[in-house]
């Protein structure tokens, strides 16, 4: 939705509808994950996707038909049996698309929720797909709601759904009674707190920032820690990291989405600053660079300064997969690629060595509503 944010501001103001299609389910080997969002202006332009290529022109034409009539329509596509290159997903996976006319009249809320998201403020935007009342939204912040779905019942219901999914940062679909809701999450980037400023750090920062993450380095060294040398962060900080991780837990700005990575290669550094991260349970991955024995040294620091078995292994040392990385840049693709697979379960086995889908399916959290 970033990438729509100017796009659909633009075509708002304007006043004239737009076709709205949202990716609400996706299947086996779909190639967008729910979220997905093609954009059709009153024009023609086109932002966004919601396939990858197989079914955008089947879909176009949908979302201009809906934003013609001002009738939403729910659509799924699949490969077909029968002619692979017919309108269908020659990947064999299957998506649920759900296409709304959007314009001042029908969706007032909507400058409102691209605000929150240029902004990275949690916002979450519930839509009934199919159902009593199809269309109807309702905008979920933690401050409070706006919109309705029907019921003050059912909007309590889906909100506090909605705001389950937004504290793991996940979106899908539920049930409510004779209604299929689609609660769509926008949450905040999720953190990459990169430790220690060295070349390593500088490529790790543009890596994640790339995959959308807010990065923040630090180091206690004001010669090497400055914002020239890493243009990729959102915030470079010259402070003890240890210090800083810990003002920053107390401060409630670290949760499950929080990563760190400790590139010092000094234990004065790394032993107390992975003595506090480590103590951390919330935090979704922590790993340090260096070699095996750095790592057993580190090991036996750490034990003397108390930390636990179970402590010690949440530790991901030496940090990153093996693709055989040597350079900077190639490390922090290996270290990305690590903080992707515990994220989303993989196994960092290549592909071709493995069997059945390739996209592993989001977990939704439960809750009032019944998960489809």
């Amino acid at each position: 939705m970033h990438d729509l944010v100017g796009p659909l501001r633009t075509w708002y103001a304007a006043g004239r509808t737009i076709g709205l299609a949202t990716v609400v389910a996706a299947y086996r080997s779909a190639p967008r994950p729910p979220g997905a969002v093609m954009a059709v202006s009153a024009e023609g332009e086109v932002a966004g996707s919601v396939s990858g290529g197989c079914v955008e022109a089947a879909v176009y034409e949908v979302a201009r038909e809906v934003a013609r009539t001002m009738t939403p329509q729910l659509h799924q596509y699949g490969i077909s049996d029968d002619d692979a290159f017919a309108v269908g997903l020659t990947c064999g996976g299957t998506i649920d698309i759900f296409a709304e006319p959007v314009s001042p009249a029908t969706y007032p809320q909507l400058p409102g929720v691209l605000d929150d998201v240029a902004a990275g403020r949690a916002v979450a935007v519930a839509t009934v797909v199919a159902g009593p009342g199809t269309g109807t939204r309702l905008v979920v912040r933690p401050e409070g709601n706006s919109g309705g779905l029907g019921s003050a019942e059912l909007d309590d219901a889906v909100a506090e759904d909605a705001r389950a999914m937004l504290a793991r940062g996940t979106s899908g679909q539920r049930r409510y009674g004779e209604r299929r809701v689609f609660l769509r999450s926008y949450a905040p980037p999720p953190r990459l707190l990169v430790f220690g400023a060295t070349d390593f750090a500088a490529a790790l920062a543009r890596q994640g920032a790339l995959l959308g993450h807010r990065v923040t380095v630090c180091d206690a060294r004001p010669v090497f820690t400055t914002a020239a040398r890493f243009p990729d962060a959102h915030e470079v900080v010259v402070e003890w990291p240890h210090r800083y991780l810990a003002a920053e837990a107390a401060a409630g700005r670290t949760d499950a989405r929080t990563m760190v990575a400790v590139l010092t290669h000094d234990p004065k550094f790394d032993v107390p600053l992975l003595d506090v991260a480590l103590r951390l349970p919330s935090l979704a991955f922590v790993g340090a660079m260096g070699s095996r024995r750095t790592h057993e040294d580190r090991l036996e620091r750490l034990r003397r300064a108390g930390l636990t078995g179970a402590e010690l292994a949440r530790l991901s040392s030496p940090i990153g997969l093996d693709i055989g990385a040597l350079t900077p840049q190639e490390t922090a693709v290996s270290i990305a690629a690590e903080i992707i697979a515990g994220r989303r379960g993989g196994t960092g086995t290549p592909l071709s060595g493995t069997e059945g889908p390739i996209h592993a399916a989001a977990a939704l959290v439960a809750g009032p509503g019944t998960e489809i």
